[in-house]
């Protein structure tokens, strides 16, 4: 699991039909520059910090073992408790 920030909403008009209508977002690794795309299930909005997992977890957090996602965002974090800048207080 990653701890990231959801940093705008990625359009891809043409895309496989196993998507869906699944929103895709463009997410920022907590304390990197290094940008990924996630799978939306949960209905999150620009600037929130989410929990992401990877690899089969992710495409059975999509809902499927045969969803195409190497990112699946499992949740939104309403708070944390971290001494740096980049957590929400």
């Amino acid at each position: 699991m990653k701890i990231c920030q959801v940093e705008k909403t990625l359009v891809a008009t043409s895309r496989i039909g196993q998507l869906g209508t699944r929103r895709l977002l463009v997410v920022r690794e907590r304390g990197s520059s290094s940008k990924q795309v996630a799978v939306d299930p949960v209905g999150c909005k620009e600037g929130d910090w989410v929990i992401i997992v990877g690899s089969s977890a992710a495409r059975t957090a999509a809902g499927s073992n045969d969803y195409p996602s190497d990112f699946t965002i499992v949740g939104i974090i309403d708070y944390w408790d971290d001494d740096s800048e980049s957590g929400r207080k």
